[in-house]
């Protein structure tokens, strides 16, 4: 695989030179300031590649392998008539990064939320920091912060007893970093949602069920994928996070036949996936391996990462990488087997981009508060410690299908 990270652009406290010594070559970036719905330029993706370029004659060279991510906007997903004029920008954006040579572009389908999570900072046993999601807990910021009118029908009545029970022993302090988390924004994004007009946003759903965000996501992939084919871009889709429905949303990326479906929609193999192990594998009925090996000419990028169900199946935190419910040994070994396989049809660049995510808060990085504290998920050391164990467990595995 293609070792990369990725970087939040130049206010992000984890350098350039960070991800050099993590052992990486390839840089996973975005164009966060531009607004979500406008034409990257050429000019700004030059700007950012000379960024990310600037050291190479003095070290290992690091080159912007992966667009991660570019964003849909949300007219699209809910098939406004405005979409044409998003849409073809989108187009745009894929023929001026081609046109600079970036050729893999990680993007999501979720509706007004990306990746969700009600606890940034979970002690692990070690005494590191994790990322976790309570099912209590979201359906208390849902029913009893949020007040959604509909929410009740989405918990039962003993998890929403028990929420009830717990807010109202919350303290004013724990109930704003409550709502904080929940409706924090896009990685690497300045902005967070307010709790004042999320609701309008939700709103705009309320006549979009699951067949509807289906047909709007085809819709999307079916004007945009034979562009991708023709640039020689790849098209990457990103796994719902968590992999079901939240705040009366649908998300349609969650499955097999998700993916097999939206696969079918629009066959060609710039139609692809973002393998992401962790979002995946919080449902147990996705069989991990299984899929590297169905879908293995449409991956285009691998997240890394495992997720540990609880007691309740509904709670899960990020493990170590090694760690938690995902077999990595057996998802790794389907990985390199996709990758000899295309290495034997000579199918050009055969590494797959790969990206350590996110990675526990540990050691020094622990101690970092301001503005050189990184965004949730996305510290040096974690994601070092995460990249090295994989590295290995790649190369143990290389070597015993060598003999």
């Amino acid at each position: 695989m293609m070792n990369t990270m990725r970087w939040f652009g130049p206010n992000d406290p984890v350098s350039l030179m960070h991800i050099r010594q993590a052992g990486c070559t390839g840089v996973v970036s975005a164009l966060h300031q531009i607004p979500v719905g406008e034409v990257w330029t050429i000019e700004k993706i030059k700007e950012r590649i000379q960024i990310i370029e600037v050291d190479n004659d003095k070290f290992t060279p690091l080159t912007w392998a992966v667009v991660e991510s570019l964003p849909v906007h949300e007219d699209i997903k809910k098939g406004l008539s405005s979409r044409e004029i998003y849409i073809e920008n989108y187009k745009i954006s894929l023929r001026n990064l081609a046109t600079c040579g970036i050729k893999t572009v990680c993007y999501n389908f979720m509706p007004v939320l990306d990746w969700s999570r009600t606890n940034l900072n979970y002690e692990m046993p070690d005494g590191s920091k994790a990322l976790r999601f309570v099912w209590e807990d979201f359906a208390l910021f849902d029913l009893y912060i949020l007040k959604r009118v509909k929410a009740p029908l989405d918990y039962s009545e003993e998890v929403q007893a028990s929420a009830l029970e717990k807010f109202q022993k919350m303290s004013a302090e724990e109930i704003a970093s409550l709502t904080n988390t929940v409706l924090l924004g896009l990685p690497g994004s300045e902005e967070a949602f307010e709790l004042n007009n999320f609701q309008a946003l939700l709103d705009n759903y309320k006549h979009i069920g699951d067949a509807e965000l289906r047909a709007n996501l085809y819709y999307f992939i079916q004007q945009i994928a034979p562009l991708a084919q023709e640039l020689g871009v790849n098209l990457c889709i990103h796994p719902d996070d968590p992999p079901k429905s939240l705040l009366g949303l649908p998300r349609v990326v969650s499955t097999e036949n998700d993916l097999a479906q939206l696969m079918d929609a629009c066959d060609v193999v710039a139609n692809g996936i973002t393998f992401c192990t962790g979002s995946l594998g919080v449902r147990e009925d996705n069989d991990l391996p299984k899929m590297i090996q169905r879908f293995g000419e449409r991956i285009h990028f691998i997240h890394l990462r495992s997720t540990k169900r609880e007691e309740n199946p509904l709670n899960f935190h990020e493990a170590a990488h090694l760690a938690g419910d995902v077999d990595m040994y057996e998802v790794v070994k389907a990985i390199v087997l996709e990758q000899n396989r295309r290495k034997a049809a000579n199918e050009g660049v055969f590494a797959i981009p790969m990206r350590p995510d996110h990675g526990h808060l540990m050691l020094d990085d622990l101690e970092k508060t301001g503005e050189i504290k990184s965004y949730p998920g996305y510290a040096a050391i974690g994601r070092l410690k995460g990249l090295a164990e994989l590295r290995g467990l790649q190369m143990g595995i290389e070597r015993s299908l060598e003999s």
